[in-house]
Formats: structure tokens, sequence, C-alpha cells
């Protein structure tokens, strides 16, 4: 089974937002959505996984315009980010074939320049050098006029996760914060959303770095508000972490995906 989580710039108009979860389908697990970001996160999985993306995506294409659009989130494109994700046995390559499958067609019938990443490349370095010494991989050359660029992607599960500062703390603190605490399994951002200090981060290797250690590392160093999970964890993650604390790390047993394939009457094979 195959997950994709969309990453769109769009997180601040209701109207957009039903639309593109209307185009998605009984595929849709969460939405995530966040105004300042302006940004929202949209997890698909299970059969007719990859129409569903293209469903959404051709929707955010149509009424998303980049040239408005102004985020505390990195962005180069409508339908930013485009990453499949292999579930439960299901082997990596169906994700690449899915990435690539997803590319050619999103070239073809959008217009839109697609930059690929995956093993050999990560989307940092995507969002570094596309149109700077990187050419799309599909599509166009330069971007579309409206849409931008698209990353797409075939990586494992990750674990989006952000954790708010003190009130008083500045966004220099949250940048130097992030910089420490980056890493092989943690990739961070310090942002200023609305005058508030938010270190932003990827748990890569969430075995390793799970929102328990992330939260720890980050308020080893300054006060933390909260935190604030983006999306849906594995149930490993969950299982990782002290019940306790769930509360504390913005986790809850409904906050799985496999809590979500559930209660959508799909499950991983055993």
């Amino acid at each position: 089974m195959l997950a994709c989580v969309v990453n769109v710039s769009e997180g601040r108009d209701t109207a957009v937002l039903a639309a593109l979860a209307a185009a998605a389908g009984d595929a849709l697990l969460d939405v995530h959505t966040d105004g300042f970001h302006h940004r929202s996160v949209f997890t698909l999985a299970g059969p007719g996984v990859e129409a569903a993306v293209r469903r959404l995506v051709s929707e955010a294409v149509g009424r998303i315009d980049l040239r408005f659009h102004q985020g505390a989130h990195p962005r180069f494109g409508a339908a930013d980010v485009v990453p499949f994700v292999p579930l439960g046995r299901a082997p990596f390559i169906t994700a690449l074939a899915a990435r690539d499958a997803f590319a050619a067609w999103a070239a073809k019938a959008l217009g839109l320049p697609c930059f690929l990443y995956g093993p050999d490349r990560t989307l940092p370095e995507v969002r570094r050098l596309a149109f700077a010494g990187l050419t799309p991989d599909r599509g166009p050359a330069a971007p579309h006029p409206t849409a931008g660029a698209v990353a797409v992607g075939a990586r494992p599960v990750l674990v989006a996760y952000n954790l708010w500062l003190a009130a008083g703390v500045g966004p220099d603190v949250a940048r130097a914060v992030a910089r420490a605490i980056r890493g092989p399994a943690v990739r961070a951002l310090g942002l200023d959303l609305g005058g508030r200090a938010q270190v932003s981060c990827n748990l890569v290797e969430p075995g390793q770095v799970g929102p328990v250690q992330a939260y720890d590392l980050v308020a080893a160093q300054v006060p933390v508000e909260r935190a604030e999970l983006v999306g849906l964890v594995p149930a490993a993650v969950l299982d990782a972490a002290p019940p306790e604390r769930w509360a504390e790390l913005d986790l809850a047993a409904d906050r799985t995906i496999e809590a979500r394939l559930l209660e959508a009457g799909l499950e991983l094979p055993a």
C-alpha cells in the first residue's frame, strides 16, 4: 500500500481547501492547515491513491496562484511537494514507480516542471538548487506562470513536527536551536510566525529521533510552549512515546496512519 503526503501552498482560503479535500475523495486520511505557514498537508493512502493525488494536484494548480502567495514556509510550487511513501510491506520500488509516473503525468497534463527526489537526492537539495544549476527532471525548463514547480519524491515515512517556543523568545533563537539540532535524523528550520518563534522539524528517522527526542532536544535549550504534530505518525512512533506525555507531545491514538486506515475500512497487511 502507498501513501502520499501532498503539501500545497494554501493555508487560509477555506473554500479552496474544501475543494482540494473533495478532489482527494475517499483516499484522504488527514488534513493539517497552517495559516502562518500558508500551507496545508493532505495525507492520502489506500487503493486509488495515485488517481486521487492527480485530482488534488490538478485542483491545486487550477486554484492557487503562487504570484500572490506569502507565507513563512519555503515553497516553489502551488502543489509544492508530492512524496510517495510505501506502507507496511510495500517495497520501496513501488513508491519510486509512483513518483516517476506522477512526474511524467504532471509534466504533460499540467505543464509543471518536476524535480525528482528520493534515495539519491534530498528535498533540501532540490529546494536549494532548483532552476539554479538543477534543471527539472520532467516538464518545461521554466516555472509554470502561476503554479511554479513541484518536487516529486519517494521516501520512507517521516514525522513533521513543530515546536512553538515560549512567548518572548525571538526567531534568532529559534534559528540557532534549529541549527543545533539538525543532523542525519532531523531537518529543522527556525521561523518567525506572526511574532512567535517556532522550530519546524522533519524527523526523517523517527525510529531514532521521534517526537519525544525532538521535544527534549529543543526544551533543553529554550522553553517550549507547545508541540504540534503535522499530519499523522506511524503507530510504532506513538508506541515509543510514554502515554503520560502524549498530550504534551500533541500525540493521540487516533492520529496514527494505522488508526486512520482502519477508520477508512483499510488495514496494512500483517
